[in-house]
């Protein structure tokens, strides 16, 4: 450990010629900075006998409160001051950087993008181990060793065993029913989804306060399987903002199903046609006598005021 970072619980008396030594310990500091960073002295520390420690001010752009620490010794009985060490040290309202924190706990959701591989702690509790193949089934069993070297023996030059579970056997009917896999949700990693899922599109949300319904009760809703199917389901509707989203079943917004039907158009009566009789039309002008109208010949009649010859 070096001699600036440990310091007696008890106060010391400086060493003279080590506290003399300031120009000596502001040569070895500008040496180890860049130009023109290292400022005014600052103090001087007794480190122990015959050890001093100088401090300066350090003008590096990023280091706001930081101290170059130059520590100097000399042996005992001896004039000659000599260099111990020389580090940057951060002061009472130096500027710091957060501390460390694993990757794994500062990833975010949003975080991975293509070709990014997360990995899973192999104590991760929201996984449980699942089925392994490693069961023994009852002598009497159906998939016991005997029907199972039984079914090989007939299906050997279909089977590859290499990729395909031996049929017969509980790893087959686990593979069948989906349910081969190393490791599966735990309770915890149920509660925890579920917890997360009903923050973003549950009860509590803005938009399922003012909603005329439930999502429960309506028609653009997608049930799903497993335990989660009895709080959770995936909206369908695609005017809704949770369209393709899981969403609690508590949920709701305005594009409910049933909650504003619109009424069904009147539809326009049929046209009456009435084929049986005609319709006079006036094709020609008429001209007003005393006794009323009278219909005028085309022979009484201007060629050209009919617009043809």
């Amino acid at each position: 450990m070096s001699a600036a970072t440990t310091r007696s619980r008890t106060p010391r008396t400086p060493d003279r010629l080590c506290v003399e030594a300031v120009e000596l310990a502001r040569a070895a500091a500008e040496e180890a900075a860049f130009p023109g960073v290292v400022g005014a002295h600052v103090s001087a520390v007794a480190e122990g006998d015959r050890v001093v420690t100088h401090f300066f001010e350090s003008k590096e752009p990023g280091y706001r409160g930081w101290r170059w620490a130059v520590t100097v010794t000399r042996a005992s009985r001896a004039k000659n001051v000599t260099l111990d060490e020389t580090v940057l040290l951060p002061g009472d309202d130096a500027l710091l950087a957060p501390e460390w924190v694993p990757w794994s706990e500062r990833l975010r959701p949003g975080d991975m993008g293509p070709g990014d591989l997360l990995p899973t702690d192999a104590e991760d509790l929201r996984l449980e181990p699942g089925w392994s193949g490693e069961d023994t089934p009852p002598p009497n069993s159906v998939v016991s060793t005997e029907m199972a070297e039984l079914v090989e023996a007939e299906d050997a030059d279909v089977t590859d065993r290499a990729v395909v579970p031996v049929r017969g056997s509980i790893t087959s009917v686990a593979e069948e029913l989906g349910m081969r896999r190393a490791r599966v949700l735990s309770r915890y990693g149920l509660h925890s989804a579920a917890d997360r899922w009903d923050e973003g599109f549950g009860a509590k949300t803005p938009m399922a306060q003012a909603a005329p319904a439930s999502c429960v009760s309506c028609g653009f809703l997608v049930a799903i399987g497993g335990s989660l199917g009895q709080a959770f389901g995936v909206c369908a509707n695609e005017f809704s903002p949770a369209d393709g989203r899981l969403v609690s079943l508590s949920y709701g917004c305005g594009g409910h199903s049933e909650a504003a039907v619109m009424p069904t158009p009147m539809r326009p009566a049929p046209p009456v046609l009435d084929s049986m009789a005609s319709d006079e039309f006036t094709l020609r002008p008429v001209a007003a006598t005393d006794t009323g109208s009278v219909p005028v010949s085309a022979s009484d009649l201007p060629a050209e005021d009919l617009g043809h010859s």
